[in-house]
């Protein structure tokens, strides 16, 4: 502990007199003269006040929202577990994407029908394409 006493302010008078809820006294509200809506609206309206209020209107006969036409399901069971990621030409991807469907393939049964098909075109053979 120190011994020493704090320096002095120079305000340790005014801190006897010091009322903190004379700063909170609530003020005198004056009773009873708001106006009543309908005279302050009409006043309102002839200074050119305009609302933020929303206006009410008759709500709209709900109409049934088209549907749109439900996505076919890609995901099927077929033990293929490598993925095969490749840039290409959105032309390119819908046709793939057609022929697969129209043929009711998935993808990597379309994929794998499209390089025998290659295989054959060529001549490029597995034996080929691993040794080069």
């Amino acid at each position: 502990m120190s011994t020493k006493e704090r320096a002095p302010l120079g305000f340790g008078d005014e801190l006897e007199s010091f009322d903190p809820a004379a700063w909170t006294k609530p003020k005198d509200k004056p009773a009873g003269n708001k106006p009543k809506p309908s005279v302050a609206k009409e006043a309102a309206e002839a200074s050119g006040f305009k609302s933020r209020e929303p206006v009410k209107t008759q709500p709209k006969p709900e109409v049934p929202a088209p549907t749109p036409a439900p996505k076919q399901q890609r995901r099927r069971r077929t033990g293929r577990n490598v993925q095969f990621n490749i840039k290409t030409k959105q032309e390119a991807i819908e046709a793939f994407t057609a022929i697969a469907d129209a043929q009711g393939w998935g993808f990597g049964e379309a994929f794998e029908r499209a390089t025998e098909l290659l295989q054959r075109e060529h001549g490029a053979g597995k034996e080929q394409l691993s040794g080069s």
